[in-house]
This record gives structure tokens, sequence and C-alpha cells, in this order.
């Protein structure tokens, strides 16, 4: 029976070069010369410090411009408020997405139901398996869950006939 998964996962490794690459470009700027702002990602948490607003603001876009060129998409990074830190200095941290939330699932399955597909979706964790008779149904399906918005970049993995 044909069948593929919709998992969202991401490349900490990509991550990882991308972040460097920022900080390289961050050293060799005008902007950023004598300022004490950095990068840092610890497990699944990129913490980013600025001397100020403005700082957070250009480090926000070099960082999706990083990351844009790694091909990872910027729906990935879960952005929490800005915390004030010493002087004008502010400390913001982003969680890096992996997986899909409980939400997040029932309202794909729900929507996959609701086209009426002869297919059967099963939540395995935090990925969801579609299976069903036919490989054109389950395309079908691929097409139209890429169709709905959903904030958080998905993958179509392990298509097997």
């Amino acid at each position: 029976m044909p069948s593929f998964d919709i998992v969202s996962k991401t490349d900490l490794s990509e991550i990882d070069n991308a972040l460097a690459n920022m900080v390289r470009e961050m050293s060799q700027r005008y902007d950023f010369k004598g300022s004490q702002s950095r990068i840092e990602r610890k497990e699944a948490e990129i913490t980013i410090n600025a001397d100020d607003e403005l700082k957070l603001k250009q480090m926000h876009e070099l960082l999706q411009g990083h990351l844009a060129r790694r091909k990872i998409e910027p729906g990935v990074l879960d952005y929490k408020s800005v915390e004030k830190a010493a002087g004008q200095a502010v400390r913001q941290r982003a969680l890096i997405r992996q997986g899909i939330d409980r939400e997040l699932a029932k309202r794909i399955v729900k929507e996959i139901k609701d086209g009426k597909y002869k297919v059967q979706v099963t939540v395995q964790g935090d990925e969801l398996r579609v299976s069903g008779k036919k490989r054109d149904d389950l395309q079908a399906v691929i097409q139209h869950v890429k169709g709905l918005t959903v904030e958080l970049p998905l993958q179509y993995v392990n298509f097997r006939d």
C-alpha cells in the first residue's frame, strides 16, 4: 500500500553554517565594529545578544538572509520576546522548531479528511503517515497540503509504492 510521511525537520548543521557565516560578516561590517553583539546556538535554541534595538533588527535581517542562502525557511524560528540586559543592550531567544505539534497535526488531518481523499492519516509522534491505495491520491494530498497556509515548513518523505 503506497504511503508517505509529512514531517518538519531542520538540519542543525546548516543552521550552524549560517550562524558562522553571519558572525564572519558581522566581524567585517563597519556598523558592528567595536560592538558586543553576538549570536550563539545551544541545542535547539538561538540566543541573540545586541547592543541596542537597531543592532538587533540588523542581526535579524542578517540571520534571515543567511538562513535563506542555506535553503532554510524563516518559519523554523520561533522568536520569543525581547529582554532588556545591562544598559541599552537587549537579548532575544529564538527556538528552532522540530517536528509537527499536536495542534497543527490535528488541523492537517482535518483538512485532508475534509478534502474527501481516499487515504488514511495517522499521527506518529511528531510526524504524519498518509497511506492510500492509489499513488495519484497521495500526490493529490501532497498538493492539497502544500496549498495550506502553515507557518511551519513541511517536508514530504518516505514515498513508497
